[in-house]
């Protein structure tokens, strides 16, 4: 398992832990890997996307839509379509991340959780 599954496993463990009645709205979407190109083919025809972060949170909070979070190791960074994404995605009303480590993960899912739901 590579630094940043390591991670993602990491946080999903302690989501789901912290988190019970949400675990099934904390979502990884299994965009990247290695792939035969037959696979890798059906896949892009049922509407696997570039870009696309690897985890998606479904709770609304208010201004936001939801939370789309990509997790990176080390001196990783966005490929140019995640970074493409995630902006398009801010810009429609959802709150993005880039997460390098649980600490920060933590913090960025409670303070996110633990928004008020403001009246429009």
């Amino acid at each position: 398992m590579s630094p940043e599954a390591r991670l993602q496993a990491a946080c999903f463990e302690w989501f789901r832990y912290q988190y019970p009645k949400l675990k099934n709205l904390f979502f990884a979407i299994p965009n990247g890997g290695s792939r035969n190109k037959i696979e890798a083919l059906n896949l892009k025809k049922q509407g696997v996307t570039p870009g696309v972060p690897d985890t998606f949170l479904a709770v609304p909070k208010r201004p936001y839509s939801g939370l789309w979070i990509e997790f990176k190791h080390g001196s990783n960074t966005t490929t140019d379509e995640q970074a493409r994404f995630l902006n398009l995605a801010s810009s429609v009303g959802y709150a993005t991340a880039v997460i390098y480590s649980v600490d920060e993960f933590m913090t960025l899912v409670t303070n996110y959780l633990n928004r008020p739901n403001e009246t429009p």
